[in-house]
């Protein structure tokens, strides 16, 4: 295309769609990208599962440096109530203690067919969906 034969609001025009094309195209590479990590996970999670072992068993040990740190530090003080902590095993960074639902529980649970408005429905998912790591 001969540029300079465009007028300023043709050049304009066609930087517009330039930059609208460049953002839809970054949208789609950030989507991919996510899309590559969750398949990436689940092929470790069936690949855990297939020899035999427990995936938050796993996911510990490729935690351990933030276990073994916290091991090495001096026990912590018991403050009064301890509350069980849920993790999403598909993300270790969801965790869930207690109080309002976050979004990512509840949007997991509705994806699951949980009634996030129901403490049975939120109970089940609990036991069903998540790990609970006693705090």
């Amino acid at each position: 295309m001969q540029y300079e034969n465009l007028s300023e609001d043709e050049l304009q025009h066609q930087l517009r769609q330039l930059e609208q094309s460049r953002a839809d195209i970054e949208r789609a590479l950030d989507q991919r990208r996510q899309q590559l990590k969750y398949d990436l996970v689940q092929q470790i999670k069936d690949t855990i599962t297939a020899n035999g072992y427990d995936v938050a068993e796993i996911a510990t040990l490729l935690t351990g440096r933030k276990r073994r740190a916290a091991a090495a530090a001096p026990p912590a003080k018991k403050s009064g109530r301890e509350y069980t902590r849920y993790v999403d095993p598909d993300n270790p960074d969801n965790v869930y203690v207690r109080g309002v639902i976050p979004g990512w529980m509840k949007q997991k649970m509705l994806d699951q067919g949980y009634d996030p408005s129901s403490k049975a429905d939120r109970d089940q998912f609990k036991a069903n969906s998540l790990h609970a790591v006693d705090a």
